[in-house]
């Protein structure tokens, strides 16, 4: 079993040392299935990136921001959102511990 409020704040103190501001850790790996902690001090930001096939984000504490091409979707601590299938990026409000949820190509990591 994993306590995912306590790794969030073992990541969010790791975030708040780390000169980037963000810290993550995959936690869970079942299968296509994929699971990860992360961390972002307030003003941090994850640089625009590729989509998984399928994705959603969580919001343990704080407020964050996916943004891409066609706009900007702010979600609030406890508000969970599917993550656009298309290039975005993640930026945080405030200090903010999210668990991101995804499904990967298996196919794909095996090429």
């Amino acid at each position: 079993m994993i306590d995912v409020l306590a790794l969030g704040e073992e990541h969010l103190a790791l975030a708040r040392e780390s000169p980037h501001g963000r810290s993550a850790r995959t936690f869970l790996r079942e299968g296509p299935l994929r699971q990860a902690i992360i961390a972002l001090t307030a003003g941090s930001a994850l640089g625009e990136h590729e989509a998984p096939p399928a994705a959603s984000l969580h919001v343990l504490s704080g407020r964050v921001r996916i943004l891409d091409e066609e706009g900007t979707v702010g979600l609030a601590t406890g508000q969970i959102a599917p993550i656009p299938r298309r290039r975005h990026s993640l930026e945080a409000d405030e200090d903010s511990v999210v668990v991101l949820t995804t499904i990967v190509d298996l196919a794909a990591d095996a090429g």
